[in-house]
């Protein structure tokens, strides 16, 4: 192998000779001589000194036939009369060429410094025939000539021709002043010898066949290419481009034949056609290295023409690779070599590598390989997705395709051109993907979310990213399985207790497979988030009462499940529940309703996640929604400030008695509304409650007390056979239990007329009492309800491991009554609600129609309301005048001052 340029040998040196004064004899002798030329240079006015002129002799040697190394002399020699040019001609030749030199002081020339040391002389001047050469001899002496040459070797077309000698004239017009060369080149050209084309060319082809045939050349490689830049130089570039060409298209012509043989096997054939290709490469590199000189020369001055190795690409892309039943051969080898692998079946990809490089370095790849691979690529691809898709689950098919996709990215980078890259993954992601998106996410989304599979997930996003439409696709089906998903927690009533908890999981599952499986991409967010509001929602009310439920289940002292901070953690996740809730108000309703037990009966489990809670409402809803709430917490607040100033009154006061009073005073817009219950309490309870209201409203006057007894609750202290023990218990329930001081035993009627009990709440009451964990009183006969005609003793074996029970838990469960009371109490507030924003709209626009009413109310308004309803309440102002239907159309109001 050899380089593909050989560096231009240069063979011309230039040598400056010293400059040295002429003696007498030379210059005599000069003189004579009939090939000299003088000229004699004016001097000014005021000089009459005269120098003669110096003459430049330059010698050039002509590139001998033998290829021998030749130089190029420049001599400066100092003569009194002449300057003489001789060059040897070629070996073959003796004749010399001649060149005179012309002085021109108007032109400069750059490569000659001269330098002149000038000495005074004598202003006088005798007879300049005479003294001259005694002048010019004396002159010589005197000054320092210093003349510094710079041979000029111009090298074209491969033949050094001779540099141009010139001579400098020197003025004495003015002492020191310094004229001009002008070189010009030889007027005729070395010519070649005779026969040297055809003994060159000769040499030349034999070699060129040495090189195709691999066989050892005869002759030096630098030999050859000087050779060759011979014959370049003397205008037979374009005869031995042709040749050229012509040897190598006889030798590519030479080779088709053996590829038209039947009996070759596709994998032979294409090994076959690999060698010749590389023979061919290897060839055309050493052939380009010899006539590099033609190549960036000729070649490269003539536009039309092809480089050597492009017209080696040529000749074999017409005569090999351009016919026919070769091409086939070879595109239907290379595709069935691709469809082995694409088997599984192990192929010598270094052979496919070198000839689809081939191809595209004939500029033939895209036409006639890329159009039948892909073609091909999409016949098999379309059927194995077809087949698979019957055959395979979603996880299976899914790798299956990702594992396709990353074999044929690992066939680009090893032998497909760069340029199949993107209509070959298109083709796979189709055939495999683009027809298969709704199969795919039928058959298996639901499943993979079911089972949270995050990996399969994951590929499934990514997978579908590649697609055109394909993330579109898996969205829609994404907010559908949320809706139906969501839909099936909330519209069964038999989930109830376990909704809000449900609801919870499901969001946080949703919120990490969006994380982790869909990279966080915005629409899948929202869309998450607008299908949780539409099925959260299609059980108007339920969830928002049941989210309330669930607050006060973690809020309510004893409850260990969580720390400080995993308790924060599950109100910010039950505040983007809440956001999605329609029915606010049901919320509130529900939420004060549990606050107010948790403060009044004491069951609060941390003030700090009850004022978190509210500051988290507030942030939501804004002041006016946590505007009552806050105050509940004012009048705790306040009562401990007042039982502080009562305690001090009750010292002063001296009242006997061992019964200490707490009481806590509620501003009654700020709590829930109770139903006054009249019964029965122990004269010490009236006196210590006649005391206190004395106390009171001694201090604030003008105020009405109204006692809450349903919340009250006492500690009782009570002897068993095992022991005292203390009895933590509600208002009712110590009213019930202190009658058995008065007696053994006693009827539900007996009890329920000396304490004045709600039968209901009496019930509950005995219930609690005699059929619960702590078993303080016994029923007979016994039962888990309480009928008419019980019977209720004092339990003296009651034991327990604990000093102080807690047997007031059914205060703070909720009765059916209550609940229904409280939805009612809602829906009550939406209706004056309706009626301002009614009254609100039509003070404002005096006039409205019906439909634009409607549309002005549902977005003021912050609750679910249907139309009808909307419809009673614009009945119920007009009957109250406070607007009036016009005359002539009925759906048109205005509004009555």
């Amino acid at each position: 192998m050899f380089p593909t340029g050989f560096s231009s040998p240069n063979p011309s040196a230039a040598a400056a000779q010293e400059v040295r004064p002429a003696t007498d004899g030379s210059s005599s002798s000069s003189s004579s001589s009939s090939s000299s030329k003088k000229r004699k240079l004016n001097s000014n006015s005021n000089s009459t000194d005269r120098e003669e002129v110096d003459a430049i002799s330059s010698c050039s040697s002509l590139l001998s036939k033998t290829n021998s190394s030749s130089s190029t002399s420049s001599s400066v020699s100092t003569t009194a009369s002449t300057a003489s040019c001789s060059s040897s001609g070629v070996a073959s030749s003796n004749h010399h060429l001649q060149k005179k030199l012309r002085f021109e002081d108007s032109l400069d020339f750059i490569g000659l410094d001269v330098k002149m040391a000038e000495e005074s002389s004598s202003s006088s001047s005798s007879s300049p025939a005479a003294s001259s050469q005694q002048q010019h001899q004396q002159q010589l002496k005197n000054k320092s000539l210093l003349i510094s040459s710079v041979a000029v070797g111009h090298h074209a077309n491969g033949l050094t021709k001779a540099a141009s000698s010139t001579v400098s004239s020197f003025a004495n017009s003015k002492p020191g002043s310094a004229k001009k060369l002008v070189i010009k080149n030889f007027k005729d050209k070395p010519k070649l010898p005779e026969n040297y084309t055809d003994e060159t060319w000769q040499k030349l082809k034999e070699a060129v066949e040495a090189i195709q045939n691999s066989t050892s050349i005869k002759y030096n490689l630098e030999e050859l290419y000087q050779a060759v830049e011979n014959l370049c130089s003397y205008k037979i570039s374009a005869n031995l481009y042709k040749q050229l060409r012509q040897i190598c298209e006889d030798h590519i012509k030479a080779q088709i034949h053996q590829f038209r043989e039947d009996s070759l096997d596709s994998v032979l054939f294409l090994k076959k056609i690999d060698k010749c290709w590389q023979d061919h490469c290897r060839q055309m590199i050493m052939i380009r290295s010899i006539f590099l000189f033609l190549d960036r020369t000729y070649v490269l001055q003539n536009s039309m023409l092809p480089s050597i190795w492009d017209m080696g690409l040529e000749l074999f892309r017409t005569h090999i690779i351009s016919d026919q039943k070769v091409q086939n051969k070879t595109i239907d080898g290379i595709l069935l070599l691709i469809e082995r692998e694409r088997n599984g079946e192990a192929i010598d990809r270094s052979l496919l590598r070198s000839l689809l490089s081939m191809l595209s370095d004939l500029q033939i790849y895209q036409d006639s390989f890329e159009h039948r691979f892909l073609e091909e690529t999409n016949r098999l691809y379309a059927a194995e997705g077809q087949r698979l898709m019957q055959e395979r689950e979603v996880p299976e098919y899914l790798h299956h395709v990702n594992k396709r996709l990353e074999e044929e990215q690992d066939r680009i980078i090893t032998y497909l051109d760069q340029s199949t890259q993107k209509p070959l993954i298109a083709t796979v992601e189709k055939q495999l993907l683009g027809e298969h998106l709704t199969a795919i996410l039928q058959k298996g989304l639901n499943h993979l979310l079911d089972e949270n599979r995050i990996q399969d997930l994951s590929l499934l996003y990514q997978l579908f990213s590649r697609v055109k439409g394909g993330v579109q696709v898996l969205l829609q089906h994404w907010i559908e399985y949320i809706k139906a998903f969501g839909s099936t927690i909330v519209i069964n009533p038999e989930k109830d207790k376990t909704m809000v908890q449900e609801l919870l999981d499901f969001k946080d599952k949703v919120d990490h497979i969006i994380d982790i499986c869909f990279l966080k991409n915005e629409k899948f967010v929202n869309a998450m988030k607008e299908a949780f509001e539409t099925f959260i929602n299609k059980r108007p009310n339920k969830p928002a009462e049941l989210i309330a439920k669930y607050v006060d289940s973690k809020l309510r002292a004893g409850n260990k499940e969580a720390t400080d901070e995993e308790l924060e953690k599950m109100l910010d996740k039950i505040m983007i529940i809440f956001r999605f809730i329609y029915g606010k108000d049901v919320f509130e309703a529900f939420y004060k309703k549990d606050l107010a037990k948790r403060l009044l009966v004491g069951k609060s489990a941390s003030v700090d996640a009850e004022k978190s809670m509210l500051s988290k409402l507030k942030h939501e809803c804004g002041a006016a929604f946590t505007s009552k709430l806050e105050g509940m917490f004012k009048d705790m607040e306040l009562s401990k400030d007042i039982m502080i100033q009562f305690k001090q009154y009750m010292q002063n006061q001296n009242v006997p008695g061992n019964i200490e009073l707490t009481v806590n005073i509620l501003t009654m817009g700020y709590w829930p509304t109770y139903v006054p219950m009249e019964v029965h309490l122990p004269s010490e309870m009236v006196k210590l409650q006649e005391i206190f209201k004395t106390f009171y409203l001694g201090k604030h006057s003008g105020r009405k007390l109204q006692w809450q007894s349903t919340l009250g609750h006492c500690v009782l202290k009570a002897e068993f056979k095992e022991g005292k023990k203390e009895l933590q218990v509600s208002l009712f329930q110590t009213l019930v239990l202190l009658m058995f001081n008065e007696g053994e035993e006693f009827s539900l009627e007996e009890i329920k007329q000396a304490t004045g009990i709600e039968d209901g709440e009496l019930r509950r009451t005995l219930q609690s009492l005699a059929c619960g964990k702590a078993r303080v009183l016994t029923k007979s006969p016994k039962g888990k309800d309480v009928e008419d005609g019980d019977k209720f003793t004092c339990n003296d074996d009651f034991r327990h491991k604990l000093f102080r029970i807690k047997i007031n838990q059914i205060q703070m469960k909720e009765t059916v009554e209550e609940q229904v009371s409280t939805t009612e109490r809602v829906f009550q507030d939406r209706q004056y609600q309706i009626d301002a924003a009614i009254v609100r709209i039509m003070k404002m626009r005096k006039t409205l129609g019906h439909n634009l009413l409607v549309s002005e109310l549902y977005n003021q308004l912050k609750f679910p309301v249907k139309p009808g309803d909307l419809k009673k309440r614009v009945e119920s102002l007009i009957d109250r005048d406070y607007m009036e239907r016009e005359k002539d159309n009925p759906n048109q109001y205005h509004y009555v001052a």
